[in-house]
């Protein structure tokens, strides 16, 4: 099975996505296999550490959050996080049971179950978002260029 770099069809610009989970091994996990489809990343352990990157100059295009964070009360981190980058999609990374408690609190953009195989339909999801914003950026663009 050949795995799919789903960058390669679509980046010009390098993509930054902060990866939010409590354990390490999972944080690092998604961390290489992001930084393999050629984006930048950042991580955060708790919910202190996603919003002290919310108020970064740069913030990052793409949250992939696992709301079971420490210090984090879920339905609080993302009202804050909303309000500062109301834009930002977010892909709850986590487990079935989970996600139905945390989905009517969170509202995310999707749902990637945490499983064995969960890295493939990530990297999938993940390209499909990141495509819908460079379509629309590409939308805008031609736009203006047309005004010009």
């Amino acid at each position: 099975m050949s795995k799919t770099n789903y960058s390669e069809s679509f980046m010009k610009k390098t993509y930054k996505i902060l990866i939010a989970d409590r354990n390490s091994h999972v944080r690092e996990f998604l961390r290489r296999e992001m930084l393999a489809e050629g984006y930048s990343v950042e991580l955060a352990e708790n919910g202190r550490e996603v919003l002290k990157w919310a108020y970064h100059r740069e913030p990052a295009d793409l949250l992939i959050l696992d709301p079971d964070l420490p210090d984090a009360e879920e339905s609080l981190l993302l009202k804050k996080l909303k309000q500062r980058i109301p834009y930002i999609p977010v892909i709850l990374h986590t487990y079935f049971s989970e996600y139905l408690v945390a989905s009517k609190i969170i509202n995310p953009t999707e749902f990637v179950e945490k499983g064995g195989s969960s890295i493939e339909k990530l990297k999938k999801v993940v390209h499909e978002i990141l495509n819908k914003i460079t379509g629309t950026d590409n939308a805008k663009l031609k736009s203006e260029d047309m005004r010009l």
